[in-house]
């Protein structure tokens, strides 16, 4: 029993429950923390680290492959428009993550000189002692990966000639899948963090400091998991919603009303948010909420925008 228990109770704790009887009255008081310090690592393959990170990453990139994949094949859209479809889709996200994150939270740096800007595109760092260090890309923002999915998604469907809210529609039907195996993600690194709290199910992540707090990406995660399922019940009772940006505004509107909300129980990510009323993550949410709202309503300017190209 003390096994199972060791990586959820902290010290101090355990030495307490071992005085109390089993099963008696003291357990139930007893909050039961999680104390949260994976291996970063998976495994390694010889000289090749395979990441808890990258590796949900890759698993939320193949659900949306495989769940967009199907709703082509219902739609009978011909295999030679899917193809490019990933290739786009990875180009936008993670330009977009990448451009996002630097230029939305850290721009005093990036900007700051040619070597920074560099370090923008680049998956490494310049380091102290004047050499170029490889670190993976240390910073992705969720706001700017969705902007960088959209335009990467407009040109798909410029230069294949396809209906622009088809297209969103079936990306906006599995993009939960990816969000979720993404926040995942973060929490195997132990990266965008909850507040200080004392609720039973808090997570003390090792990694930061030995206080509870809230689990703001298991929170997105389990959130993002229900709003496919939700995605995925419209689709099977309204297939020919695809087409109208429906499903595209349903979607902008439920992950970043949940966004905005969900950042009240989360630590800021800059030094600069402290001082502002609402964060970052809450500001840059408004204007997709906005344009959820609308595109779920619908209307005229829909349909001329989702207009074939000739």
């Amino acid at each position: 029993m003390f096994t199972l228990l060791s990586n959820i109770i902290p010290l101090s704790e355990k030495m307490y429950l071992a005085s109390l009887p089993l099963g008696g009255p003291g357990w139930a008081a007893l909050p039961l923390y999680i104390n949260w310090n994976p291996d970063l690592v998976i495994c390694h393959l010889g000289p090749i680290v395979i990441r808890w990170y990258s590796t949900l990453w890759i698993i939320g990139l193949l659900f949306a492959y495989l769940i967009v994949r199907h709703l082509y094949k219902v739609q009978k859209i011909e295999d030679a428009k899917f193809d490019p479809l990933f290739i786009y889709c990875f180009c936008g996200i993670l330009i977009g993550a990448r451009l996002g994150h630097c230029l939305f939270y850290e721009p005093e740096y990036f900007l700051s000189s040619g070597t920074h800007m560099l370090e923008m595109i680049l998956p490494m760092r310049y380091g102290m002692d004047g050499s170029w260090h490889f670190t993976g890309y240390e910073g992705l923002a969720s706001h700017g990966g969705t902007i960088g999915i959209i335009i990467a998604l407009l040109l798909y469907c410029r230069n294949l000639k396809m209906n622009t809210w088809t297209v969103l529609d079936n990306i906006s039907i599995a993009v939960p899948t990816t969000a979720c195996c993404i926040r995942l993600g973060n929490l195997m690194n132990s990266e965008i963090i909850g507040k200080p709290t004392d609720v039973p199910w808090a997570f003390i992540f090792e990694r930061v400091d030995m206080q509870p707090r809230h689990p703001g990406q298991l929170y997105e995660a389990i959130a993002y998991a229900c709003f496919f399922f939700v995605m995925w019940y419209f689709w099977k009772k309204k297939p020919n919603y695809v087409g109208t940006g429906f499903f595209f505004g349903l979607d902008l509107a439920l992950i970043f009303t949940f966004r905005f909300f969900i950042e009240y129980t989360k630590e800021i990510q800059e030094a600069f948010e402290a001082s502002m009323p609402i964060d970052m993550g809450q500001i840059l949410s408004i204007p997709f909420i906005i344009i959820g709202i609308a595109c779920t309503i619908g209307g005229s300017w829909l349909v001329k925008l989702g207009a074939k190209e000739k």
